[in-house]
């Protein structure tokens, strides 16, 4: 069964002024891309709640973050004539716009929401397949990478469980 490209962004908040600072990328041979994203000087909003959620500190953006146009850059590379589906697509959508748009960057790759490629029977069983995952797979960390491989693995599980 083919994978699906996943992509995942973590970020500073959800609200209005919130930045990407972490994408991750499920691909199609079970490999992962993953970085953390320095943040424009014009980018300042934060958020503590969702600094606990995915336990990064802005610190490690500064001290370990990739600039915007190379993530850019190396998204494209990897995604060109994609198509990559997210969970949370509207705000992967936004996060991934500002990405861009800082970079002075065109993306060359499509973003589409995962519903699109499930049936309903995937939807149904969805929640329960996706915590036994979790387990199956030992993830501890919220981080980008982790929750796109999870989604892709689900993807995978439920696909199979309905197709007999």
């Amino acid at each position: 069964m083919k994978r699906p490209y996943i992509i995942d962004l973590e970020a500073s908040g959800f609200s209005r002024d919130s930045y990407p600072i972490e994408v991750g990328v499920a691909l199609d041979e079970g490999e992962r891309y993953c970085c953390l994203i320095y943040p424009d000087p014009s980018w300042t909003h934060w958020s503590e709640d969702a600094e606990q959620c995915h336990q990064i500190p802005r610190a490690n953006l500064l001290e370990h973050g990739k600039p915007i146009h190379l993530v850019a850059e190396m998204l494209n590379m990897l995604l060109e004539g994609k198509t990559v589906y997210s969970d949370a697509w509207s705000w992967d959508t936004i996060w991934l716009n500002t990405l861009f748009s800082k970079a002075d960057v065109s993306m060359r790759f499509h973003i589409s929401p995962l519903e699109m490629i499930m049936n309903e029977e995937q939807v149904d069983i969805w929640n329960h397949y996706r915590d036994q995952v979790t387990e199956d797979l030992n993830i501890v960390r919220h981080r980008a990478s982790n929750d796109a491989f999870l989604i892709q693995e689900t993807y995978l599980r439920t696909r199979k469980v309905v197709k007999g």
